[in-house]
């Protein structure tokens, strides 16, 4: 594997004492885990967080051994994870995309759909104004994978949105994380809780 293209951070561990195991999504490759060399390091620790855009080159010498990447930042969240909802959000909106989608395989609308939610949950003065993405972006996560999903939302109000998030949190748990939804769906439950407080 030789890839070099704009990708999107959703998940990042701890690999012994210095590197970091990160997850991202790309437009041609779909979900593809690196070795990053240093990624705890001073240097790379701000680049290598969940909802970052990076520009990264991933290479692997062969199919069965993990490809290791350099990364470049190009849009930090970074300041946005201060704030106690949009943190939520972009917790939430990466998780499910790192532990929903197979490795290697696009899903270019759903790299520019995630895309479009971070922007959203980033440049938006206030939750109202991101929520129906989020709700639109899980839509399309389980339409992509097969699961139906029902419409995008249209036209709800606040109130609206909150409950149809709520709703939208079953067929995720039977579809998506039936066998694992402990922690995962825990960062979407304490987004829930914050939107609770909206209305």
């Amino acid at each position: 594997m030789h890839l070099s293209a704009p990708a999107i951070i959703v998940a990042a561990r701890p690999h012994g004492e210095t590197a970091v195991i990160a997850r991202m999504l790309t437009e041609q490759a779909g979900l593809v885990a690196a070795y990053i060399a240093g990624g705890r390091g001073r240097q790379l620790r701000p680049v290598v967080i969940p909802g970052n855009v990076v520009a990264a080159e991933i290479r692997a010498k062969s199919a069965g051994q993990l490809p290791y990447a350099r990364l470049e930042l190009v849009e930090s969240r970074g300041p946005f994870l201060t704030e106690p909802l949009p943190a939520a959000a972009i917790g939430w909106a990466t998780s499910l995309t790192a532990a929903s989608l197979p490795e290697l395989e696009a899903y270019p609308e759903l790299y520019e759909a995630l895309g479009a939610l971070l922007a959203a949950i980033c440049n938006a003065g206030a939750a109202r104004e991101w929520l129906r993405a989020i709700v639109a972006y899980e839509v399309l996560v389980l339409r992509a994978l097969g699961f139906g999903g029902g419409a995008p939302p249209r036209g709800e109000t606040l109130e609206g949105l909150v409950a149809r998030f709520r709703e939208q949190r079953k067929p995720l748990a039977r579809h998506i994380f039936a066998d694992r939804r402990g922690d995962i769906l825990a960062a979407r439950d304490l987004l829930a809780e914050r939107l609770a407080k909206l209305v």
